[in-house]
Order: C-alpha cells, then sequence, then structure tokens
C-alpha cells in the first residue's frame, strides 16, 4: 500500500493542495510563536527603515513550515519572491546568474542550501555581505576578476542539515532560526483550518484524531486530512468525527501513535526477528525490504523521538516501550549497556 506520510509519494495534487492550503501572513501562521515572534520583529523593522531585511535561515525536519515562511517573509516586505536550490546551483556562475539579475529589495529563497556546491556557496558569502560579486573572465595567469554591484536582497536559506553548513556561511545570516516539530494542540488548529479552506466537515473530535498521529508535522497532517476527506466522501455522511478518522487512519496503516507501515517492520523485525538488538542498518533494511537510507532518515529519527529505538555503535536497539508498543513483553535484563551505547549516551564521568 502507498505510504502516506512519505514524502516521496506525493503526487501533483496533494502538492498542489499543500501550496493551496499554506498561510500567507504571520498571523495566519500558527505554531512556533516563539520564531514568528523573533521574525516579525526583524522583518517590521526593516519595513520601518525602508531597506532590506537581514537574510534569514530556516531550519529544522522537512514539512515544518519552512518554504511557507519564506513565502511569508516576502509578502510581508511586499516584495517579489525568487524560488531556486542548493541541487541547482552547482557552478558560481549559476549563482553569478540568479543574483545579477534579482531586482531591489527581492527575496531569494535557496531551499535546501546545504546540498548547493562549494564554489557556489563561496561567491555568495561576498553577495550576502556586501551586495557584490566577482566575476572571473579568462582562465589561467590572464584571468580578470571583474567586480559586478548586485541589487540588495534578502536571501532566505532553508536546510534540514544545519550542519552541514561552512560557518563562513552560517555567520552571514542575520537571523536563523530552528523550527521545532509542533504540538497537538497547534496541529489540531492547523487541520480545523484545512478543513475550512477545503469545506470540510470536521468536528473537533476528528481533528484532534488526525493530530495525534501525524508526527508534529503539518505537512502529514494536512495529508492525512485528505485521506480522510476522501474516506468520509466514500464510505462516510462526508463530515469527519472521531470514528471516520479512526476508520480511515486504520485503512492507511497509521495507528495511534503515527506510525505507518515502515516503522512497525522496524520494530517488528527488531523485537521479534532479532530479540530487541542490537542489529546493523544493513540488516535491518535488508530484514524490511527497504533501502538503508529510507530507514535512516524517514523512520528511525521519529522512532528515536518516541523513545521507541536506541542507536548504538553496535547497531540498533528496541527501548522497552518498542516491545510493549508490538505486544510483546521486553526482556527482564537490559539490552544494551553503557559500553554499548553511543557517546551522548554515557553516563557523565564525573
Amino acid at each position: 500500500m502507498t505510504d502516506v506520510l512519505g514524502d516521496p509519494y506525493a503526487g501533483d495534487d496533494d502538492l498542489a493542495a499543500e501550496g493551496a492550503l499554506r498561510p500567507t501572513s504571520l498571523s495566519e501562521f500558527v505554531g512556533q510563536d516563539r520564531v514568528k515572534d523573533q521574525l516579525g520583529l526583524v522583518l517590521r523593522a526593516a519595513r520601518d527603515r525602508g531597506g532590506v531585511a537581514d537574510h534569514v535561515l530556516l531550519s529544522g525536519p522537512p514539512g515544518l513550515g519552512k518554504t511557507t515562511l519564506a513565502t511569508i517573509i516576502a509578502q510581508e516586505l511586499n516584495a517579489p519572491l525568487r524560488i531556486t536550490s542548493g541541487p541547482a546551483l552547482q557552478h558560481s556562475g549559476d549563482v553569478a546568474a540568479v543574483l545579477s539579475s534579482l531586482q531591489p529589495g527581492e527575496v531569494l529563497f535557496l531551499d535546501e542550501i546545504h546540498r548547493t556546491a562549494r564554489s557556489a556557496q563561496e561567491m555568495l558569502y561576498l553577495a550576502m555581505e556586501d551586495f557584490r560579486i566577482d566575476v572571473m573572465v579568462g582562465k589561467g595567469p590572464g584571468a580578470t576578476a571583474i567586480p559586478l554591484d548586485l541589487a540588495p536582497f534578502t536571501l532566505v536559506g532553508a536546510t534540514t542539515r544545519a550542519g552541514l553548513l561552512p560557518g563562513p556561511l552560517r555567520d552571514r545570516f542575520g537571523f536563523t532560526a530552528h523550527l521545532d516539530f509542533y504540538e497537538t494542540a497547534d496541529l489540531q488548529v492547523i487541520i480545523e483550518r484545512s478543513a475550512r479552506l477545503l469545506r470540510v466537515d470536521i468536528d473537533g473530535a476528528g481533528a484532534a484524531e488526525i493530530a495525534g498521529r501525524c508526527r508534529g508535522t503539518p505537512r502529514i497532517a494536512n495529508r492525512l486530512l485528505r485521506r480522510v476527506r476522501d474516506w468520509a466522501q466514500v464510505h462516510g455522511s462526508g463530515a469527519i468525527d472521531r470514528s471516520a478518522a479512526r476508520a480511515a487512519l486504520d485503512l492507511y496503516e497509521v495507528d495511534e501513535r503515527g506510525l505507518d507501515r515502515i516503522d512497525r517492520a522496524v520494530l517488528d523485525a527488531l523485537v521479534r526477528r532479532f530479540g530487541g538488538g542490537p542489529v546493523g542498518l544493513s540488516t535491518l533494511a535488508v530484514a524490511v525490504a527497504e533501502e538503508p537510507e529510507t530507514i535512516e532518515t524517514v523512520s528511525e529519527p521519529f522512532l528515536v523521538r518516541l523513545g521507541f529505538l536506541m542507536r548504538s555503535p553496535r547497531g540498533r536497539v528496541a527501548t522497552p516501550a518498542a516491545w510493549r508498543h508490538v505486544g510483546e513483553s521486553p526482556p527482564e535484563t537490559p539490552q544494551m549497556s553503557f559500553e554499548d551505547a553511543g557517546e551522548d549516551d554515557r553516563p557523565d564521568p564525573g
């Protein structure tokens, strides 16, 4: 069955719907209150000065609103928005072409900025600091650097792996924000707002049921809402209540903790086939017939966050909570000692 949680499975209709449900102002944006307050101050000060805003770096897991905030920044500044991505900028000439075409005050959104080539990142240093780039003409000893002035602009970078950015690039952002996973109450508000935009009749219990199963991620919340809407349209009255939400999410194999088919397969393999581990990533991937990268980047972070899985130098280990979740009794002796644990898990020597 197609996984309704994973981004690789999102179709064109899903992507179009996600764009239509995005808020267009900070006042409409739900959650991330600290980030909103800080960002609102930066943008208001820039408007009052009549200049461009400082460059903004948004980091955090996928689906938490980085792209939405980039569009909101442009809206709040009443400025045009240019969108590109790190993989598209693999040469300094690519950066020069984009930057030289920007209009004064324009907002440039650079998604997956950590995947920008190193030579392209180095060209961004001067552009972000002095609104200038040096274009190399010629090759070898006769090469000449011609300075090219740029229109003032605001760069908004988004990354899921801020640690991969070089320090000089991070330091040139005037404001850095990290987006955290959402609380269930905020997700319920997001779902109810999206339901109104989709003209779906939903009650509080139905919205709460979906909110509790969406991994703390608004993108997944909106996707699950659309799948529950489909179920209610075909099998129910068209309205979504708790029973309709539960029936739909059970059909799509999303359990009460938000685990999908792959997540449960990982836990089942760890507990029932390997006695709780430790198990190497490649062995675990073969056992559940998935790619190691899928396990490591999609399932594992969520299972660790729930306290169902631990990582150690010897492999992945199921916690007692994981044993109970799959309906098994955890072993009486601990599965992992401090010698097995990762460096961050070891006790303070003091």
